[in-house]
């Protein structure tokens, strides 16, 4: 059954609320607006379209409790990614780790843009979704360093978050795997004529991969109710967009479907354009959009990030378009929000994320029994399966359900 659409606003609401209400005491004494006060912010960078008639607004109307919500969720997700990445060099975290700092825009901007009954689904680079979803920070780490209390009981890690009763889809290891998965998931929002869309994401590095174009093709046959999402982080693994992609104009890649080109480090902007996205979805058929963005750290974390680009290019990135600052400003320039509300919430949120830390270090390891469950659907406890060794086994032997 798909989560009722007030879910995610909720979480947002009471996001904001939260650190709202401890802030606001720090600023006595200060001015405050209402959380009803609407501001209207025009947007600083058009956007570019392909085959499209009409594009999204270049303003966009925001409250005060909105943008509290928009920025201590970027800031949350930059503090368990800066922890993770902490772990990681700790040798705490098992396997892969793909940190997604400098991307936050996109996953907060589309949630504000869309609502839990959308369906997302998206490649390794998967922490902020299950954040946004609805999990929490201690979810998330747990099942990075492969404890209990993680999505997938600590067995799937970095690469394999998922949350079904909130429509999230994973995390898939496979580059460009995700692409029919989110076709399937569209046909099925098709099919039950619930009215939502199915929000399938990948890098410009699996942009090039051929069952993208194969799943779009059936797609566009059937008008379904699918957005491509291209985070265009410039570089796929260690290759430049440049060295990797005769066009490198993602959003015009679908040929015959329509698409869109955003600035992925804002997150307003992802926001109004998630929100006509949809809408084209839905009530059109399949449409491609290209998010212009950027990651601090490398590829995963083996890589230093630093041998195909240099550190004064990351430099100037975090001055000129960092995502979680554009939010923090919105919120100062608006008035909305002042400056000792902010450091309040960074304060609050410091100290979550560090208790978040110490919790999924003192988590328990998954019981070993836990080795033989979730393989099949449905499977008894005397389903076989056998071990190294056939004195290692599962189960009775000879039996197949």
């Amino acid at each position: 059954r798909l989560p009722h659409p007030t879910q995610r606003e909720s979480m947002l609401r009471s996001c904001a609320a939260r650190t709202a209400r401890r802030s606001c005491g720090a600023a006595v004494g200060q001015r405050r607006m209402m959380s009803s006060g609407t501001v209207t912010v025009q947007l600083d960078k058009p956007y570019e379209t392909f085959k499209l008639e009409s594009e999204p607004p270049m303003t966009a109307e925001v409250t005060r409790d909105e943008l509290l919500g928009y920025y201590s969720l970027m800031y949350r997700m930059r503090r368990m990614e800066i922890s993770a990445d902490t772990l990681y060099k700790a040798k705490h975290v098992k396997g892969f780790c793909h940190l997604y700092d400098g991307q936050e825009a996109i996953c907060v901007g589309m949630e504000a843009g869309a609502t839990w009954g959308d369906s997302v689904i998206t490649s390794y680079r998967d922490h902020a979704w299950q954040l946004s979803r609805g999990d929490t920070v201690t979810g998330v780490l747990c099942e990075l360093l492969g404890k209990q209390g993680g999505c997938a009981k600590g067995k799937g890690g970095s690469m394999h978050m998922y949350k079904a009763d909130a429509n999230f889809y994973g995390g898939n290891g496979i580059v460009g795997s995700q692409a029919p998965l989110g076709a399937g998931i569209a046909f099925a929002h098709k099919f039950a004529g619930d009215g939502c869309c199915s929000f399938a994401l990948y890098g410009d590095g699996a942009a090039n991969q051929g069952q993208l174009f194969e799943a779009l093709n059936m797609a566009a046959l059937l008008q379904l109710p699918l957005v491509y999402v291209c985070e265009n982080n410039q570089y796929g693994m260690g290759t430049s967009k440049k060295r990797s992609s005769a066009n490198d104009d993602y959003y015009t890649r679908g040929g015959y479907v329509p698409g869109i080109k955003c600035d992925g480090m804002n997150v307003l902007s992802v926001r109004e354009c998630t929100k006509f996205l949809k809408k084209h979805a839905v009530e059109v058929g399949p449409i491609v959009v290209e998010f212009d963005t950027y990651r601090y750290h490398g590829h995963s974390m083996s890589d230093p990030g630093i041998t195909y680009r240099n550190r004064d290019e990351v430099s100037q990135v975090r001055a000129a378009r960092d995502p979680v600052d554009r939010a923090k400003r919105y919120c100062i320039d608006t008035e909305l929000v002042t400056e000792a509300e902010i450091k309040e919430i960074d304060k609050e949120i410091k100290a979550e994320v560090v208790a978040a830390v110490e919790a999924a270090k003192s988590a328990p390891m998954p019981d070993p029994s836990e080795l033989w469950t979730d393989i099949h659907v449905g499977q008894t406890k005397d389903f076989f399966m056998r071990g190294p060794d056939i004195t290692t086994s599962s189960g009775v032997y000879g039996t197949v359900v």
